[in-house]
């Protein structure tokens, strides 16, 4: 739990710092590989799609975790015990008990990580590369540089839209269930 919450309590852009000192072209993996393989290794990690999807899964991994963990957590024991008593053996127990019953949680931690990386901006602009823009660093695109505020609000509504496109079903079966 504390690996999970740790993440959490770093500023993003110390992470994000971080990872450019561990994934340089110099930096901590490419000397381990370089001293591993006694030859000179510098694998492009940083300032490309690949530095950017390590360090938004870093940023966003623990939004995922502690949905499922508190479904997970939810599970009354007494399901498991009484689906061993009818003969289930711990695989089929797990396909058929635990997966569906943490469900909700694997949804809700969907959910946010989705749109929370909608909304990211600091970790693309450090971690990827000039190649590699998402939404949000567009709308900043438009709105500093260039000067196009159209432009940014448009893609303002288009990041909205889809945030509600995904949130509304799920918002609409839970009122339904309740």
């Amino acid at each position: 739990m504390m690996f999970v919450l740790l993440p959490l309590w770093t500023s993003v852009l110390v992470k994000c710092f971080a990872f450019t000192i561990i994934l340089g072209r110099e930096g901590i993996i490419n000397s381990a590989l370089s001293w591993a393989f006694d030859m000179k290794i510098q694998l492009p990690l940083v300032l490309n799609r690949i530095g950017a999807l390590i360090g938004m899964t870093n940023y966003l991994i623990p939004l995922v975790v502690l949905p499922v963990l508190a479904s997970l957590l939810a599970i009354d024991p007494a399901i498991y015990r009484a689906a061993s008593i009818m003969g289930a053996r711990p695989a089929r127990i797990f396909w058929t008990v635990t997966i569906p019953m943490s469900l909700p949680g694997v949804f809700a931690g969907l959910l946010s990580i989705f749109v929370m990386s909608l909304g990211s901006f600091v970790v693309p602009a450090l971690l990827g590369g000039s190649q590699d823009q998402m939404l949000s660093n567009l709308v900043d695109f438009y709105n500093r540089q260039v000067l196009s505020w159209s432009k940014a609000s448009a893609i303002s509504v288009f990041l909205l839209g889809m945030a509600l496109v995904f949130a509304a079903p799920l918002a609409l079966r839970r009122r339904h269930k309740l």
